[in-house]
């Protein structure tokens, strides 16, 4: 996959093909950024309110930088903002309604095991 737009998108695309690129890059980056447990612990610690990496270290049990290097993918992909305040830097979620899409997210899922484990019960 190429690193920049003028790359990956030909020269001479249309306007649209322009925007549905720029979605599925969007779409791709925030998944990746979801595609790890210890991120979604802390974007579900976050939904909360803001903390610093060492709350959220002591929160989740886990190396202050682990938590820091989550962090900064999860600021990478637009999904958790900073705000410094003294010597710390608060970290928030950007877009609170990420934790809906990810509930959604667990129902389809759910639902999924569900059906799958009736086709295994039926057989």
């Amino acid at each position: 996959m190429a690193d920049t737009k003028e790359e990956a998108t030909p020269q001479g695309a249309s306007a649209t093909d322009h925007v549905r690129f720029e979605m599925e890059e969007l779409v791709s980056n925030m998944c990746m950024a979801l595609n790890d447990p210890k991120r979604l612990m802390v974007i579900w610690a976050l939904s909360n309110g803001a903390y610093s990496v060492n709350e959220l270290s002591a929160l989740l049990s886990s190396p202050a930088s682990n938590v820091s290097q989550h962090l900064a993918i999860l600021r990478t992909r637009g999904l958790v903002d900073t705000e410094r305040q003294g010597n710390s830097i608060y970290y928030s979620l950007r877009h609170p309604k990420i934790v809906d899409a990810i509930d959604i997210l667990r129902g389809v899922l759910r639902d999924e095991v569900s059906r799958r484990t009736g086709i295994v019960t039926n057989d």
